[in-house]
């Protein structure tokens, strides 16, 4: 696209109208919450000045949305809370920074569940985002917005942020890539947090290229976030083509361990001999944790969430309850008005597990749980490239399949959310299709800030499914 531009064969403000027109179109999707029209304008008028003069960024022409949960300075953001009414940035986060110094350009903010709680966009308080190919199935969450967006060409672009499986799962539904960097590698400066050790931000995008260099320019040190890495920033382009064998690991008896729709499995195992007969090594690992994962993930990240949402009162900014009288009916009933279902079940759940007399039964044990997987992954990861895992139990699901049930909707982070406990990088590639024309992905863990590996493998991944 890049060269259309330079070559005068369309403008950054064409592309920019053209996005506009289809988000307009295709409103009835709810993926933008607010579209920042006028800002999107003047600056495609301005980089296309700077594409003239050959000076304009690496992301010049790049349109892009970004989750209602990151920060962008002199605009609303409320992680499609009612809690955070009204709430408009006075700084923009470390990412969005690093986007507009490269020449991206932001479009709007995009629907998400409230605070990132959820996997099926049914929880934000301004209304579900729809899936693009069938209006009757979830797009996936927390960062439905974002995946739809992409989908739908609303954007070339997105970021998410995910905490369990917030970006790779909506991205399998939706048949588009999905980054989860490792955790330190994108700076959290500026996000709403949901569970502070768990949460990253990454891209969605409609190819490999487009999320590496997205990855390459968000990386890198930042001085505002305590928990980011020292190391500089990957260079991820070019993606290297396979050079010899790849050994790749996938976990003995996973299909045996059932709840897996069958478009899965077959795509999974699918995978797995195209990768064979592309010369590479396929092996199964044994790792008997997977059941672990979600109880172990929930206990850390409601009860990180219980601290983290805590700054919400109803006092210095955001939705205050008309019913107040005095400061505690302020906090109970802002609170009470002001937090969603899903969120408020969140909080009472990890206030629980901090609580006196379940603190260790709960909350510590999930940490040395969590310290088992890490190892335990990375032993594998000393001996193979990749773990290779499908990204969701099943393609798409309908509304309200699964809401009613918190366990049931808890366990669709089943493979998404090991990468979230080990810290480690991931990415959700689109693969197949089902019967229903719903997008299957599969997902690639690698090791520790080993991105350039990640995308090496997911190129190898892309490659087999294309021919």
């Amino acid at each position: 696209m890049q060269d259309d531009l330079y070559s005068n064969q369309t403008t950054c403000v064409e592309l920019v109208k053209y996005y506009l027109n289809r988000i307009s179109e295709n409103a009835v999707l709810n993926a933008f919450l607010e579209v920042f029209d006028a800002d999107a304008l003047a600056q495609a008028t301005f980089i296309d000045s700077k594409i003239k003069t050959k000076t304009a960024g690496r992301l010049a022409g790049m349109v892009i949305g970004i989750k209602d949960n990151i920060a962008y300075k002199g605009h609303k953001f409320s992680a499609s809370s009612r809690i955070l009414e009204g709430f408009e940035s006075v700084y923009s986060s470390t990412v969005v920074e690093r986007l507009l110094k490269e020449d991206a350009i932001i479009i709007g903010r995009l629907n998400c569940d409230e605070f990132a709680m959820g996997s099926s966009n049914e929880n934000s308080a301004f209304g579900k985002v729809l899936h693009p190919l069938d209006h009757s199935r979830v797009p996936g969450g927390s960062s439905g917005g974002s995946a739809v967006a992409v989908a739908a060409d609303l954007c070339l672009a997105t970021l998410g942020s995910d905490t369990g499986g917030s970006i790779r799962q909506p991205a399998a539904f939706c048949g588009v890539y999905g980054l989860k960097p490792t955790y330190g590698r994108v700076s959290r400066y500026g996000i709403i947090a949901f569970a502070s050790s768990f949460d990253q931000v990454g891209p969605f995008t409609r190819s490999l290229s487009d999320a590496a260099i997205l990855t390459e320019v968000m990386s890198g040190v930042d001085g505002f976030d305590a928990t980011l890495s020292r190391l500089p920033a990957p260079v991820l382009l070019p993606i290297e083509k396979s050079k010899g064998k790849k050994r790749i690991a996938v976990i003995k008896d996973l299909v045996a361990q059932g709840g897996l729709h069958q478009a899965v499995i077959d795509t999974y195992l699918a995978s797995i001999e195209k990768l064979k007969l592309a010369g590479n090594i396929v092996e199964e690992v044994s790792f008997d944790y997977i059941k672990y994962t979600v109880p172990a993930y929930y206990m850390l990240t409601t009860a990180e969430a219980s601290s983290n949402l805590s700054r919400f009162g109803g006092v210095v900014y955001g939705y205050r309850s008309d019913k107040s009288v005095d400061l505690d009916s302020t906090y109970k009933k802002s609170r009470t008005e002001g937090f969603g279902a899903e969120v408020k079940r969140r909080i009472m759940l990890g206030t629980f597990v901090l609580s006196e007399g379940f603190f260790d039964a709960y909350y510590t044990k999930a940490q040395k749980v969590r310290r088992v997987l890490r190892n335990k992954l990375a032993v594998i990861l000393q001996d193979y490239e990749a773990l290779l895992l499908p990204s969701t139990p099943s393609p798409a699901f309908k509304f309200g399949e699964k809401s009613k049930d918190p366990i049931e909707m808890y366990l669709e982070d089943i493979f998404t959310v090991l990468a979230n406990l080990t810290g480690m990088p991931a990415i959700s590639v689109p693969c197949a299709v089902d019967a229903d024309n719903m997008p299957i992905g599969m997902q690639i863990i690698v090791n520790n800030f080993e991105e350039k590996k990640l995308f090496e493998c997911a190129q190898e991944l892309e490659t087999i499914w294309k021919t």
